[in-house]
């Protein structure tokens, strides 16, 4: 999880051997309110968001090539869950 000085957020780093790889969906909106909690940095090209809402949360992943970006998701979740797995992207343990 390096920063450089300029970010505020984290980056994510490379994946490690062996990591965990999520299934990533199109976005599907089956929460009404949806809101990020936590982020990885703008800079990077693979932006990832932790998203709550309802009791349930979800990771989106970004993918900003080209001036169009591509957004994909995870299945919904509980927070506890997903939190967990949010710390697995961020050591590289889950890509």
């Amino acid at each position: 999880m390096l920063t450089s000085d300029k970010c505020l957020s984290p980056h994510v780093p490379t994946a490690q051997h062996g990591h965990t790889r999520l299934r990533w969906h199109k976005p599907y909106r089956t929460l009404v309110r949806t809101r990020p909690v936590a982020w990885t940095c703008y800079c990077q090209a693979t932006v990832y968001e932790l998203c709550e809402g309802g009791g349930q949360a979800f990771l989106r992943r970004t993918v900003q090539l080209d001036g169009k970006p591509e957004v994909h998701e995870t299945s919904l979740r509980s927070i506890r869950t997903t939190k967990a797995i949010w710390t697995e992207l961020l050591s590289g343990r889950a890509r």
